[in-house]
Parts: structure tokens; sequence; C-alpha cells
């Protein structure tokens, strides 16, 4: 897995209100947030962004008032995953 670099002016984030040592884990979970909010990432995909458990992540959504995105697609998937889980018991 590669990592990618972003590159942000000190300058404008010495202004916010975030302690100097916590600037890469808010910022990751920031993104991360607002690319699950506008349906740009997966759930698994922006948790993994904020680095952060599963039951940590989907709490954070529920203190932010983010709604859980959820389609037929992801149900269909689940269905086929519950098929596939029975089928090897």
């Amino acid at each position: 897995m590669g990592l990618h670099k972003l590159e942000l002016p000190e300058d404008v984030l010495r202004h916010a209100k975030i302690p100097r040592q916590q600037w890469d884990n808010v910022l990751k979970r920031e993104l991360a947030l607002q690319l699950y909010r506008e349906d740009m990432l997966s759930f698994s995909h922006a948790r993994r962004l904020a680095d952060m458990e599963k039951f940590d992540f989907h709490m954070l959504l529920g203190e932010r008032g983010i709604p859980r995105q959820y389609n037929v697609e992801d149900y269909e998937q689940d269905v086929a995953n519950i098929a596939t889980w029975r089928s090897q018991s």
C-alpha cells in the first residue's frame, strides 16, 4: 500500500484551533468524515483514512450527526456475504 503526502501551508494550520501535535490525526479524521458525508468514500475506506476502529468511527459519525450510507448494493452484498458464511458453516 502506497502513501500520498498532502502539503498544507503551515501558517494556515497554525491558525487552526488544533494543537500542533494533533494536526495529522485531526486533519485525516476530518477529511475522512467529509468524504464519507459526501459519499466520496465508503465507510471502510473512510474509517481507514481516519485510522479508527469500526465501532469508534460509527460513534464519531453519530456524534457528528452524519447518517450511515447504506444502499441497495450494500444490502445485496450483505445478503451474499450471509449466504457465503452459512454455506461455510
